[in-house]
């Protein structure tokens, strides 16, 4: 592996240790040339996922759109980011779980909504008014009856 530094091809590996969730193995590496250390993570390389939109265009599965999505909802909201962070790796491990190519915006746009009712209502609300496009103080009101009526 090259040096970030020095561009030197000969690194050494340190240490080498898995990572809290047991999905990578982080290592830390020295170069053989300046001495300077640096961490890098291995993990298994997964399949592309396309996400199949509302219009019928695909993109590929971008985790730091959905993490962004969930951050943008849970704002000003007492989630602390290490519970996002759980959210989208469930979400992800979920979507690869599937093993289908194409999944559809609206199925994953489900998953979020299902994960953040478990963890905050505000900003599930958040999310839903977007997410399902409300129009009027009327649907607003249904959803968070629903909300209500499934405690």
């Amino acid at each position: 592996m090259k040096c970030p530094y020095c561009n030197y091809e000969d690194t050494k590996v340190i240490d080498s240790r898995p990572t809290e969730d047991g999905h990578a193995i982080r290592r830390r590496r020295g170069c053989e040339k300046c001495g300077k250390r640096f961490t890098t993570y291995e993990k298994v390389e997964e399949s592309i996922i396309m996400i199949v939109k509302k219009d019928g265009s695909r993109e590929a599965f971008d985790r730091g759109k959905l993490m962004n999505g969930i951050i943008r909802a849970c704002e000003k909201r007492p989630v602390p980011m290490a519970t996002i962070e759980e959210m989208v790796d469930r979400i992800e491990r979920g979507l690869n779980n599937l093993m289908q190519k194409e999944v559809k915006s609206d199925f994953i746009g489900e998953l979020v909504m299902d994960e953040l009712k478990k963890v905050d209502q505000v900003a599930y609300i958040r999310f839903a008014s977007v997410y399902r496009q409300f129009t009027d103080v009327e649907t607003f009101t249904k959803e968070i009856q629903k909300l209500q009526g499934s405690k």
